[in-house]
């Protein structure tokens, strides 16, 4: 039963394993950006650093608390897949993020409050466009029923109301100016100036830039969060927008009051009303392709009371504006055409596949407890350089070379069929290793390339045990072909014991440990998996092929000459000792 257990089809394996290799490489070459090399860390490429300094609304020092729980949430957000060597340390009141390559974009994206919520659209103009306020004062009262040509009506004292002679804008998807009598109007509040940044994130002696920043939130807040109408026609018009703009609202803006703001192009300014839902209502967020077009979206899931709250105002306010706010400013502003049950929504704002991943992190992760300010990116350089990964790859190839010299010299035809085994489980790695950096932004680091060292260790062992109960099969009498299929039973539980207790040490060290010693126990992990691939699909069928073989399965080749001897003597020794017994006992 044992034999016939064991005989298998040994092409099949092999063409198995050829359409995996043969797949991989097809997405290494044919998918994002061709690059067919894997993303190296810190400590072997260098990367990019970002200093967050953290900000608060009256100018003091933030908690020590407060600080704690941002590092942990940015953390987080940074090793989302857990293994791409990101480094995040608290420095004060500063958050100092490195990540592997150039990557500015991402690191400063990462210190983003991430505040969301959903606000009514009240008003939309393009940019470049000024408004007019009405000669007649407003009244702040607000007003029940549907609201004025597509503005949604909202209740609460803090919502504007856009009655009196002033024709609010229509809704649509360009953005459109706003039309009034032409009148003095009243005398704007400015936008202040934003304070010079400060260089070392760490303030100066007097604190005045502690105390400009909160004077900048101040009047910010006095201009752009006002329910005067006549006010906010006012603060549009002196709302500045585009690249290079500060907004110091930035985590700061009060959502229970109306908001003057600009979109994340710098292309539209709004005026909308207080807060809807808050995105701290948000179970999950994840990113995927618009089913309805090429750009991508992220897809967000609210709790029961969220859920409620979404499905409640979508079916009051059909065929009105509804903006997707992120840190003061507006994702998207997208028309509500019918009623949105079941607390799942849709985030669109002409993302590409990347800015879709990164947004639905950030939201996944939580808002931060405190608003940062971020300062220029800056490259560092390798830590411990190209030395060191030329010292480490020197050291796998000195372990792989005497693992394939003492396989030829003890096993022969069978140490060559471990040298190609070795040779495909390399280049099965390689691909992994590329494409996990294209999905998942796993980095490979010194501490990676030791778990793979290690795993060469790993892989020789599974050999062995094969080879080992395959002489034993020999040294009992049988043959090569026959002794083939009952050592692979036999030791294919041992190899599978092994490999999972190696596996679920590698996991228990990933979950325990941070950072390097991550990347390390992933590394060991994922080579114990492929290990598996490889004995079963490969070494396995290989063998196979050489006990079928005449030339190779003779003794001389195999290496398994002096075993059958040996099973010969004892077996010789064995047959002779009862009759030496019964000799002795005659006499």
């Amino acid at each position: 039963m044992a034999s016939s257990a064991g005989q298998i089809r040994p092409g099949r394996y092999l063409w198995v394993f050829a359409l995996i290799v043969v797949i991989l490489y097809a997405l290494v070459f044919g998918t994002g950006d061709h690059k067919a090399s894997p993303q190296l860390g810190i400590d072997l490429k260098g990367g990019t650093t970002v200093t967050l300094t953290a900000r608060t609304i009256n100018g003091a020092a933030p908690d020590q608390s407060s600080l704690n729980q941002a590092l942990q949430v940015i953390q987080a957000r940074v090793n989302g897949g857990g293994v791409n060597g990101a480094q995040v340390n608290l420095s004060g009141s500063n958050i100092i993020i490195t990540i592997p390559g150039d990557q500015g974009a991402l690191a400063k994206q990462l210190g983003e409050t991430a505040h969301l919520m959903f606000r009514p659209v009240v008003q939309q103009v393009a940019a470049t466009q000024t408004q007019t306020p009405p000669t007649t004062k407003p009244s702040t009262t607000p007003t029940s029923g549907a609201p004025t040509s597509g503005a949604p009506a909202t209740s609460g004292t803090a919502n504007p109301s856009t009655t009196g002679t002033a024709k609010a804008p229509s809704s649509g998807t360009n953005p459109q100016a706003y039309v009034g009598p032409a009148a003095k109007a009243a005398g704007p509040t400015p936008t202040p100036t934003p304070p010079p940044s400060n260089n070392n994130g760490s303030g100066n002696s007097n604190g005045n830039v502690n105390q400009q920043e909160a004077q900048a939130i101040a009047q910010a807040k006095a201009a752009r969060q006002t329910t005067n109408t006549q006010a906010q026609q006012a603060a549009l018009n002196a709302l500045k927008c585009g690249p290079g703009v500060r907004d110091p609202l930035i985590g700061n803006d009060d959502p229970k009051l109306p908001l003057v703001t600009c979109d994340q192009n710098g292309q539209v300014k709004y005026v909308l009303g207080p807060e809807l839902l808050d995105g701290r209502q948000i179970t999950s967020a994840t990113s995927g392709q618009n089913p309805n077009g090429v750009d991508y979206v992220v897809n967000l899931t609210f709790n029961s009371a969220g859920s409620k709250t979404w499905a409640d105002y979508t079916a009051a306010h059909v065929n009105t504006s509804v903006a997707v706010v992120l840190d003061t400013q507006v994702v998207s502003a997208e028309n509500i055409q019918e009623a949105i049950p079941g607390g799942n929504t849709q985030i669109s704002g002409n993302f590409t596949q990347q800015s879709a991943s990164q947004l639905a992190q950030v939201l996944k992760f939580g808002s931060l407890p405190l608003s940062f300010e971020t300062s220029n990116a800056q490259t560092v350089s390798a830590t411990l350089g190209l030395s060191s990964l030329q010292a480490g790859l020197i050291a796998g190839g000195i372990g792989l070379l005497l693992v394939i010299i003492y396989c030829l010299f003890y096993y022969r035809a069978l140490g060559l069929l471990t040298v190609i085994s070795l040779g495909f489980s390399g280049i099965t790695i390689y691909a992994v290793l590329v494409l996990l950096g294209r999905w998942i932004g796993y980095t490979l680091d010194l501490s990676g390339i030791a778990g793979f060292i290690i795993s060469i260790g790993i892989t020789a062992d599974s050999f062995v045990v094969f080879f080992e109960r395959l002489k034993d099969e020999v040294r009992e009498g049988r043959t090569f072909r026959s002794a083939v299929p009952r050592a692979w039973v036999r030791a294919r539980r041992t190899i599978l014991a092994s490999d999972a207790v190696s596996f679920l040490a590698a996991v228990v060290l990933y979950i325990v440990a941070v950072a390097e010693v991550q990347g390390f126990a992933f590394t060991l992990g994922l080579s114990t998996i492929l290990d598996l691939v490889i004995v079963f699909l490969v070494t396995h069928p290989l063998v196979v092929f050489a006990s079928r073989s005449k030339s190779l399965s003779k003794p001389s080749m195999s290496g398994l000459g002096a075993v059958q001897r040996a099973g010969v003597e004892m077996r010789a020794a064995a047959a002779a000792a009862p009759v030496s017994t019964s000799s002795a006992k005659e006499a």
